[in-house]
């Protein structure tokens, strides 16, 4: 039986896309079109490669938000000539994914077309749909291609990845922004009605303040256009808007800052922090420390991650550096946020200027390593507590070992106060001091000690 024409198929396609935004509407229809994504989309990289291969198997796509994941995805689907079924990982049953999958079998055995499941939010799929779908994808039956603002490696089940191509979008650099915004005016669906007019120092700040993120420039643009009222062209010219900086800047909205607790970005946020205060950067430090009390974090994990660092990667070229820690750990404890943001930001640049060395650090990850991989050496008879041995009536008293007993020499009784030189059974260096700050002064000192032992074992010195 014949089908009817929709007589009113072409109005009702029109007033749909008539109420879509600025995005949707200029959205690439190929990868040519696509700006951005060199390392992903250039000759001979990996999605031009899937494209050109006409399958693309499972592939995770993850990264910022407005860098393009959905429309690659779509493209992607697109360019290997595949059926395009889109869901959001939460929402999608699996009741439904059973019935993508018979439809997609139907497609490829009667006509030999894939099939594309795109799902946005994949970190969100549960085990149950996963292991609805797996088997299906590993068969070939149809294609899986998941976005995510997540790091795969902490957000997407382990068997997923395992069986995906990861690849990471990054985001827009002002550049690329500016020419996303420029083409999306010249698009024929951009303002069909209106003569767009953007002046430089306008489009130079919705690049800067859009952080690299192509849906939010636009979205901003768009905002500035429609509340712009616009100008009557010249005969049988279109009516044209003037938009300026004072309109972008009132069209931009505070970005919301992503940062979620147990997400990627608050371990990205935390490393950037250390990080700088390890490289001696304050103003990189201060920064990375106001986007993570401005993005909810708790203070105490600031805190205690100052602590570490004043450890591992200051030690003794500033002793100092740990009892600011300390001092900024207890305030912060104590009086909380708002305050204690001026505790930490002083903790954090006195981190940044003081001299840095992990020599205690490697110490005891040294030491460490080497005990629990069974080096369980004997204590020197010199060394064992005395307190009990000579008669059980004294064990409870638990006294100082006694000056003498079985070698043991006291080094407030020697004249070069240097005691009993054995207190290892075996020769062993582990803190070996750098040549920065406090920690010259600790290598003349632990010089002058090996001198002393060595010149009264009989040696005449260190070597």
């Amino acid at each position: 039986m014949a089908r009817v024409p929709d007589l009113w198929h072409e109005a009702r396609r029109e007033r749909r896309e008539g109420v879509e935004p600025l995005p949707e509407r200029v959205r690439p229809r190929s990868l040519d079109e696509v700006i951005g994504q060199p390392h992903l989309l250039g000759e001979g990289r990996i999605l031009r490669r899937l494209a050109a291969s006409g399958r693309i198997g499972s592939l995770i796509l993850h990264g910022p938000p407005g860098t393009g994941k959905t429309t690659l995805g779509r493209l992607l689907a697109d360019a290997v000539g595949a059926h395009l079924e889109a869901a959001h990982a939460a929402l999608i049953g699996v009741a439904r994914i059973r019935e993508v999958i018979e439809q997609a079998t139907r497609r490829l055995e009667e006509g030999g077309r894939g099939t594309v499941l795109f799902l946005d939010e994949i970190h969100r799929f549960s085990k149950a749909q996963q292991d609805s779908l797996l088997a299906d994808v590993e068969r070939g039956t149809l294609s899986l291609v998941g976005a995510t603002t997540e790091n795969p490696a902490f957000a997407v089940n382990g068997a997923l990845v395992s069986r995906s191509v990861v690849a990471e979008l990054r985001p827009l650099g002002e550049p690329e922004l500016r020419e996303a915004v420029a083409r999306a005016i010249r698009h024929p669906r951009g303002f069909p009605d209106l003569d767009v007019r953007l002046a430089e120092d306008a489009a130079a700040l919705l690049a800067r303040r859009s952080d690299g993120d192509a849906r939010r420039a636009l979205g901003a643009l768009e905002v500035a256009v429609r509340s712009t009222s616009p100008h009557p062209g010249s005969a049988g010219a279109r009516p044209f808007v003037e938009i300026d900086l004072a309109a972008i800047e009132s069209s931009l909205q505070a970005k919301h800052l992503r940062h979620d607790r147990d997400g990627d970005a608050h371990y990205d946020l935390l490393s950037a922090f250390i990080k700088s205060m390890r490289g001696s950067d304050p103003d990189a430090a201060i920064h990375w420390l106001a986007r993570l009390l401005a993005g909810g974090e708790d203070p105490r994990i600031v805190a205690r991650r100052i602590a570490i660092l004043a450890s591992e990667d200051i030690g003794n070229a500033d002793p100092q550096a740990i009892s600011v820690a300390a001092a900024a750990w207890a305030v912060t404890e104590r009086v909380g946020m708002p305050e204690c943001q001026l505790t930490l930001a002083q903790a954090a640049i006195y981190m940044c200027q003081a001299p840095k060395s992990n020599a205690t650090a490697q110490a005891i990850w040294t030491a460490m390593a080497e005990v629990r991989e069974g080096m369980t050496l004997e204590v020197p008879q010199a060394l064992r507590d005395r307190t009990g041995r000579d008669s059980l009536d004294r064990a409870a008293e638990r006294v100082p070992a006694r000056e003498g007993g079985d070698g043991y020499a006291n080094p407030h009784s020697a004249a070069d106060g240097v005691g009993t030189s054995d207190h290892l059974p075996v020769a062993r260096r582990y803190y070996e001091p750098s040549d920065r700050g406090f920690e010259v002064e600790v290598a003349r000192r632990l010089h002058d000690r090996r001198q002393a032992v060595a010149r009264r074992d009989g040696g005449g010195g260190e070597a």
